[in-house]
């Protein structure tokens, strides 16, 4: 069944931290822009174009939605539960950070029937979460995940690569410690550089320096590949493209792209690719025609930089998982295992 969110953005206008990267608005004596008549009339008119026959959850964006008020959580809670009850909505979805997770507040989510809660971890490199003024224990990831999962609601994790004081191999150890917390879905976001943030001045300073579009496709590659690799659903690789993050006035920058996810698959295909080619002086490749546009790559990039050797057929007796190599067929996960660091490594003990 087709799954389709109900997005409901919510600035968090009182939020008490000043995360280096967040140009969240501050409003005094306001918590937040969206009233519960707001939330109706939303529901309402989405409710009018989506199918019946699909799995619709109303997804509360934009905020750490349970760092608001008890009070008017519930308040927005308790109007989607109303159509959760009607039967039509069937679930909510929302974000926040881990230390505003306790046993309480799951203990409402779960009566006003939340399906999934994403806490936005960002990094577990105590060091990175410092420079960027969004500081807490680790242990309160590993607590806030634990109610979580215990009370039966899926767990996101939301992780940001090329955040100050982050290198390649601290993002990537903040993803292996993210397989051990076994989330049920996960966000890869490449850090850009926002507007009306500390972290803009940063960059105009030079004391901050956002990734490169390659150098970020390199990073998120290893990262994609071991999440998916164990099993965690990746919803979303990059910054969905929106009219703000179109305006260079928005972004002064960091490795934004519009197909960012593309970019990082066809790049994981090339290196599996080029390694075949390597030990084989061939490539004749034989794929479902779904599969195409990621071995191919953007711009046939891949194609392009494989050159004359690189060949390829449709065979649609192919599952889309797998892909057909000088007559070996190899299964997705075989393709990812090449971008992963053998766990044994003590680096990441």
């Amino acid at each position: 069944m087709k799954h389709y969110n109900i997005p409901i953005f919510i600035s968090h206008f009182g939020c008490p931290n000043d995360c280096v990267f967040c140009n969240q608005k501050k409003i005094n004596g306001r918590e937040t822009d969206v009233t519960t008549d707001d939330i109706k009339n939303i529901i309402e008119t989405y409710l009018k174009t989506l199918p019946k026959k699909s799995k619709k959850e109303v997804a509360f964006f934009g905020g750490t939605f349970t760092g608001i008020s008890i009070k008017l959580q519930e308040e927005y809670l308790s109007v989607v539960y109303e159509y959760i009850k009607s039967g039509l909505v069937d679930g909510i979805r929302l974000s926040t950070r881990p230390d505003y997770i306790d046993e309480e507040i799951v203990t409402m989510l779960k009566k006003y029937g939340v399906t999934t809660v994403e806490l936005g971890v960002q990094s577990l490199d105590e060091n990175v979460l410092k420079q960027t003024h969004r500081f807490y224990p680790m242990e309160k990831v590993f607590i806030a995940s634990k109610l979580i999962q215990d009370a039966g609601i899926e767990l996101g994790i939301q992780l940001m690569l090329g955040l100050p004081g982050s290198t390649d191999e601290s993002d990537y150890l903040s993803a292996v410690k993210t397989v051990g917390l076994k989330p049920d879905i996960a966000r890869i976001y490449p850090t850009l550089v926002i507007k009306e943030t500390e972290m803009a001045d940063m960059f105009k300073q030079g004391t901050y320096a956002p990734l490169t579009l390659d150098e970020a496709v390199k990073r998120c590659k290893k990262i994609y590949s071991l999440l998916d690799y164990n099993n965690i659903n990746i919803v979303r690789v990059g910054l969905q493209p929106t009219d703000d993050l179109n305006d260079d006035e928005n972004v002064l920058g960091g490795p934004f792209h519009p197909a960012f996810r593309e970019l990082v698959v066809g790049e994981i295909y090339y290196d599996f690719l080029n390694n075949i080619l390597e030990n084989e002086k061939k490539l004749e490749i034989e794929t479902n025609e779904r599969n195409v546009s990621r071995i191919v790559g953007i711009n046939k990039v891949n194609k392009e930089k494989l050159g004359k050797d690189f060949k390829i057929k449709i065979d649609n007796t192919l599952e889309v998982d797998t892909i057909k190599v000088n007559e070996t067929i190899y299964p997705w996960k075989q393709v990812l295992r090449g971008e992963i660091d053998e766990p044994s490594s003590n680096k990441y003990q």
